[in-house]
């Protein structure tokens, strides 16, 4: 939880680097968050059945688009990648799999054009 907190705070910081944990945690408490709203929606009934997404969801997507944006650029930049990579998810399919293959992949040791090993860096 440590993880999505701390990639919260820093929701407009997208310089930088985030290591593998800080991205990986992140993505797991935001998914789980994002079921358990999707979840209340339905048995709420505020989920819009045509577009997918119901109102508790909704807003919560939309609160943290931001951070979202900021981890994803900040783990781009830890493989030594510019931010602008995340817009190779627009392709269609082999775009996000491309994607989450840089994703996955060890960040560079030591320091690099965006800055300190994140590896290194506390919480």
């Amino acid at each position: 939880m440590n993880w999505y907190i701390a990639a919260v705070k820093k929701y407009t910081v997208f310089v930088g680097r985030a290591n593998r944990a800080e991205y990986w945690y992140f993505s797991l408490v935001h998914t789980l968050v994002s079921i358990l709203l999707s979840v209340l929606d339905f048995s709420l009934g505020y989920a819009h059945l045509l577009i997918g997404v119901g109102l508790l969801n909704g807003v919560y997507t939309l609160a943290v688009m931001l951070p979202v944006a900021g981890v994803t650029i900040r783990r781009l930049h830890d493989t030594n990648r510019s931010g602008w990579w995340l817009l190779i998810a627009f392709i269609p399919l082999l775009g996000l799999i491309a994607l989450l293959v840089m994703l996955t992949l060890k960040g560079t040791d030591g320091e690099n054009p965006y800055g300190a090993d994140a590896a290194l860096e506390p919480i």
